[in-house]
């Protein structure tokens, strides 16, 4: 009779401690899920800009001769004679043209007349105070006298000094009436005709030296930053566009001046034997300009203890990830995904472009990959993996 009972108080045993077993082990494997870190299915995207891009704006000039002159008169007269064509080559001191002025040739034979006048006078005089400087040391003459005689003598003088001055004068006018090249070159334009008058100071051609090419440009004050003497620039001919451009140098800089809006001149020296003058041109000024950084609109989020008064244009029914306007703060972030941990990161945003926010930050660099979706539950430092890694089944949170 003790036998039945005795197997079926084992059985019991048995399966009580099966129970308890089982519970202890449960009880293990909670505790180890719940002491293990949470991941997160999101999604991230790539931190564009922050390089800097190199932008060439053109400006147009002519390409004109580094030495020429537009030749005139220093008086009016006549032209009566021109020696040289249009094109033409010349040489330094060669004349180029003569003018007829009635008063020149009288003005210089007067001159001439006055100084011979006044030489005479003054060679006379000269005698005079010899003989009466002989006859006061013999008392014949007074002092007073040999004075007056002197004044006289040193009077004229003055005036011989008078005299071929204006003789001089005179003479240079004369050959003021004859024009003559400045340099060696070629004449680029005659703009008297033969038997035309012309006025003092009055154009009458243009010539122009083949040695040496220039090219003047007007740029805005601001880039004159981004220019030195010396520097290189490329030149490119607006006739054959698919010519390589000419490297030209920066020669002359202007000072920036107080008018507003005013261009500022610039002059770039070509090589020799490649541009010929009165070709347009066009020169290139490349200023280095550094790209904002941009990130999805739907990656930056607002701070949570951030004032209610920012400007915020709300995103979805969750507060925390609104997106903030221009106007916002430092109170805005994004997270930012390294070794697989999310760390909020805090961004300025500069403004909006389109579905990209253009952002500030010290600790991002393009090509940074941030979240911008599955937000819902991440925190600063949680362990995340892309949704595109993750099993397809397991729905994206957020």
């Amino acid at each position: 009779m003790v036998r039945p009972y005795l197997g079926t108080a084992l059985l019991v045993v048995a399966a009580l401690t099966a129970v308890a077993c089982s519970k202890s082990t449960g009880e293990t494997v909670t505790s180890t899920t719940a002491s293990s870190p949470a991941v997160v299915h999101v999604r991230t995207a790539a931190v564009e800009g922050g390089d800097a891009r190199a932008v060439s704006l053109r400006f147009a000039g002519i390409v004109r001769a580094s030495q020429r002159a537009t030749l005139t008169f220093q008086l009016s007269g006549t032209l009566t004679e021109r020696r040289v064509e249009l094109g033409q080559t010349v040489e330094v001191g060669d004349v180029l043209a003569r003018i007829y002025s009635p008063a020149l040739e009288p003005a210089r034979d007067s001159a001439s007349a006055r100084l011979d006048e006044l030489t005479t006078n003054y060679q006379q005089s000269q005698r005079e105070w010899q003989r009466a400087s002989s006859l006061r040391e013999r008392g014949v003459v007074s002092e007073q006298a040999l004075e007056q005689i002197a004044a006289r003598r040193d009077g004229l003088k003055a005036s011989v000094a008078t005299a071929r001055a204006s003789l001089a004068e005179a003479s240079k006018m004369l050959e003021e009436n004859t024009l003559k090249a400045p340099f060696s070159g070629r004449v680029e334009a005659l703009l008297v005709e033969q038997n035309e008058f012309v006025a003092a100071g009055q154009p009458v051609m243009r010539i122009s030296s083949p040695k040496g090419r220039e090219v003047e440009v007007r740029v805005p004050v601001y880039l004159l930053d981004y220019v030195s003497l010396g520097a290189s620039l490329p030149v490119w001919s607006v006739q054959d566009r698919s010519q390589a451009p000419v490297q030209g140098s920066v020669i002359e800089i202007a000072q920036a001046g107080a008018i507003r809006g005013e261009l500022q001149p610039l002059l770039v020296n070509l090589p020799a034997n490649t541009l010929n003058a009165g070709m347009p041109v066009e020169v290139g000024i490349t200023p280095q300009t550094t790209a904002a950084l941009t990130v999805p609109l739907l990656a930056v989020i607002r701070d949570v203890n951030a004032a209610a008064s920012s400007a915020f244009s709300p995103l979805s029914s969750s507060s925390s990830n609104s997106i903030p306007g221009p106007s916002s703060s430092s109170s805005t972030s994004v997270f930012l995904v390294r070794d697989g941990v999310a760390r909020r990161t805090p961004v300025t945003v500069l403004r909006i472009l389109g579905e990209r926010a253009a952002i500030e930050a010290e600790s991002l660099v393009a090509g940074d990959q941030v979240v911008y979706a599955g937000m819902t539950k991440l925190a600063d430092g949680d362990t995340v993996i892309e949704a595109a890694q993750a099993v397809r089944a397991q729905p994206v949170e957020g």
